[in-house]
């Protein structure tokens, strides 16, 4: 194995996140609309539930009415039967509707994730180095989650309420026309002032409401994961004073969207009043003449109290539309359109990953991070074959973890990387980490016991496979004495240390049996007593002749430990 020092590199943080294309929220708009064929049926019966809610309260007006005029009861029946059927029509529908109409957001709000996942896989995790963790799973979450107002609290209430409303005017109008006109007044003039109202009081608040969510999601996250920290520097009620203070602005802007619509709602309700008042000033110099009767005159002064109901959604959809479109273009910016330059993706016919133990080699490599302007590897020159050990070393800065990051595909690379004598580039990135695994600085376990964190490796491990495994690299009396493999390790392994993390991480890529395995400062977390001893573990544990490893530290190791020293400056 042979290795040639690297030339002087750029930091290996990335200096600035992707840049995506331009946010594309049409097309996240139109995954949170369900298709037709699911959409229309829940939109008809909402149609006919409010057109029911419309009918029963006229066709009840008109047989109180009606009734108080003492005909014969045959008279009467029909109206009647289409009070028992509005009303149970009206319950029905609304039922019916809701069960429909959810159904179909649910189920766009399922592939609109699957889509979500499918475009960040790819990019995941260098060309997301810009995107914090509390706003990403905000945009994830609560804001996929508002998508579902836009087939629920905009399009199916603006579709039925105008429907309704304008049926509603065309028969009020067929009998008293002016009754009819003002009715028609009354819902413009609703329709304007609300809306109008509505984003005036709403539209900053409606906006912010999203990005003031991620902000306390954040804060909160990095309290909670951060608390050790925190307490130790003695900056816990700084943070808490943040977070008191993100809350109460997203409380306020909360606050302000609910003054609006009850400002709204108030608006509707005395523009009803004014429409009932007009269809009675218009109908009542027409029953005094003679000209329609009493059971009428109740019916098209009673009607706009129903119409207004259904009618009152309109400005408070408009406001829904608001916040679903800042969602949208939330969850279009964290997810790019088109993968940076600096990220690998899978040729189109990828040539099979080879098998067994193979050598890695690679000949004069250079990598950016995303968005960097410099090169943060230049020039690395290395050969690694099964039973290799090399250390890498460098200072902070020199380009580590960004050839860590090369060698499992997470960047691309500039110069030649081949395994197995088969060029990286004509692979899968996902077979390439297949053959070369990687535990990194910070190992992420899982909220669950240490058995699961073993079998994420492989699925079919048996016990004494895990125990092995776990012996290998020192835990099996630690394993023992806290109680077994069904051991918690807690969130994030807060329930062990750093060292303990990085050998359940080590035992877990061993289970793994990656051809070539890649240490990423895997004594970065531990003290400096324990730092040789764990090291000496790690590497003994890893050590095998049908397996290669490479070991990056800025710290010094045995060199009986390793058969080569590359170094990055």
């Amino acid at each position: 194995m042979t290795g040639v020092r690297g030339a002087p590199a750029a930091p290996s943080a990335p200096s600035a996140s992707s840049s995506p294309s331009s946010p594309d929220t049409a097309s996240v708009l139109r995954l949170a609309q369900p298709p037709a064929r699911r959409f229309v049926p829940g939109l008809l019966l909402g149609i006919l539930a409010s057109g029911s809610a419309v009918a029963l309260l006229a066709t009840s007006a008109w047989l109180i009415t009606r009734a108080a005029e003492q005909p014969p009861i045959l008279f009467l029946s029909f109206a009647v039967v289409g009070v028992r059927a509005f009303a149970l029509g009206r319950a029905f529908f609304r039922y019916v509707e809701r069960l429909v109409t959810h159904d179909a957001a649910f189920r766009s709000l399922a592939v609109l994730r699957t889509g979500i996942f499918r475009r960040l896989i790819p990019v995941a995790p260098d060309g997301l180095g810009g995107t914090r963790r509390g706003d990403l799973l905000t945009r994830l979450v609560s804001d996929v989650d508002e998508l579902q107002d836009l087939p629920l609290r905009v399009v199916q209430p603006l579709a039925t309420s105008l429907l309704v409303s304008v049926l509603s005017v065309v028969g009020v109008a067929i009998i008293l026309p002016g009754a009819g006109l003002t009715l028609a007044i009354a819902l413009v003039v609703a329709g304007v002032v609300g809306t109008l109202v509505h984003g005036g009081l709403t539209a900053k608040a409606d906006r912010s409401i999203a990005p003031l969510r991620a902000e306390l999601t954040q804060l909160v996250l990095d309290f909670v994961g951060r608390l050790d920290v925190l307490t130790a520097f003695g900056v816990v009620a700084q943070r808490e004073d943040a977070i008191a203070a993100a809350d109460a602005r997203l409380r306020s802007a909360q606050l302000r969207q609910s003054l609006g619509a009850g400002v709204v709602g108030a608006a509707v309700s005395l523009l009803s009043g004014a429409a009932i008042l007009g269809a009675l000033a218009m109908g009542a110099p027409v029953f005094g003449a003679g000209d329609i009767t009493g059971p009428a005159l109740a019916l098209v002064v009673l009607v706009p109290i129903a119409v207004f109901e259904s009618f009152g959604t309109v400005p408070l959809a408009v406001g829904a539309w608001r916040r679903v479109r800042v969602s949208a273009r939330r969850i279009a910016e964290a997810v790019p359109t088109a993968i940076p330059a600096e990220i690998p993706v899978a040729p189109t016919a990828p040539l099979a990953v080879p098998a067994g133990p193979v050598t890695l080699e690679l000949d004069r490599v250079s990598a950016r991070w995303p968005g960097a302007a410099a090169p943060a590897l230049r020039n690395v020159t290395l050969t690694l074959a099964p039973g290799d050990c090399l250390l890498v070393t460098g200072e902070s800065g020199a380009g580590k973890t960004t050839l860590a990051h090369v060698l499992v595909r997470f960047l691309d690379h500039e110069g030649g990387y081949t395994i197995g004598g088969v060029d990286a580039r004509d692979l899968d990135p996902d077979a390439v980490r297949t053959v070369v695994g990687l535990c990194e600085q910070s190992p992420h376990l899982f909220d669950d016991s240490i058995r699961q964190n073993l079998l994420f490796a492989r699925d079919t491990a048996t016990d004494d496979e895990l125990l092995a495994a776990l012996a290998s690299v020192g835990l099996d009396e630690w394993v023992a004495e806290r109680g077994g493999l069904d051991s918690p390790v807690g969130e994030r392994g807060s329930l062990v240390s750093g060292g303990q993390a990085q050998r359940i991480a080590l035992a877990r890529a061993l289970l793994a049996e990656f051809p070539i395995l890649v240490l990423d400062e895997p004594t970065a977390n531990v003290d400096v007593d324990r730092a040789d001893a764990l090291m000496a573990d790690l590497l003994r544990g890893a050590a095998s002749a049908h397996r290669a490893v490479v070991v990056i530290s800025h710290t010094a190791i045995d060199s009986d430990l390793v058969t080569a020293t590359l170094r990055l400056a």
